[in-house]
């Protein structure tokens, strides 16, 4: 049994998840939000196994909820699924701490199969290319340039705070001001 929480602000959608995620064996859900703070004290609440989290959420951050629930319990999966879920946003969702991307235009069956291969282990991210770096590298301050790559490399909060000499607090408020540049042009507009 997969435990997911959906978050997405279009009330449809998340109905629309509900009803087909219960249809489906082995897929159950523990809740819905419609916004960036509702999604996080779902988490912290329900603990689900994975997350279904859409790119845009009204007034909030996806990628830095993705964060702040992959910090909360490492083993949570988060699938980013949304109308922007594109090969351009590999960094960003990488950045975030995703474990995969869908297109919501994608048919049932392959979101059933990408929540069943995330809460797996398998990686549903496009890689990070030389290509999708110089577009990020054009999108970010200079300063937050090693930032960014330390976090590609895989080194943790504390070690990239510590080699940059800022308090942990200043480095993750660096990294949310990141990753909403990031964030897809479409929905930074929308929000």
């Amino acid at each position: 049994m997969i435990r997911i929480l959906i978050v997405d602000d279009h009330p449809a959608v998340r109905a629309g998840l509900v009803a087909v995620l219960r249809s489906e064996p082995g897929l159950v859900p523990v809740g819905a939000a419609a916004e960036e703070q509702e999604g996080w004290r779902l988490a912290q609440r329900a603990r689900p196994d994975l997350v279904l989290l859409d790119l845009h959420l009204p007034g909030g951050n996806s990628l830095a909820l993705c964060r702040r629930i992959k910090a909360l319990d490492p083993t949570t999966k988060v699938l980013i699924y949304s109308a922007f879920a594109h090969d351009e946003l590999s960094v960003a969702a990488t950045l975030a701490g995703a474990d995969g991307m869908l297109d919501k235009t994608e048919p049932m069956l392959e979101l059933f199969d990408g929540i069943r291969r995330v809460h797996r282990g398998e990686q549903l991210l496009a890689p990070v290319t030389p290509e999708r770096l110089q577009d990020v590298q054009q999108r970010v301050p200079a300063d937050d340039w090693p930032i960014v790559a330390m976090l590609l490399d895989g080194t943790s909060d504390a070690d990239v705070a510590a080699t940059l000499g800022v308090r942990q607090e200043e480095l993750e408020g660096r990294i949310e001001r990141l990753l909403a540049r990031l964030a897809p042009t479409a929905a930074r507009s929308r929000a």
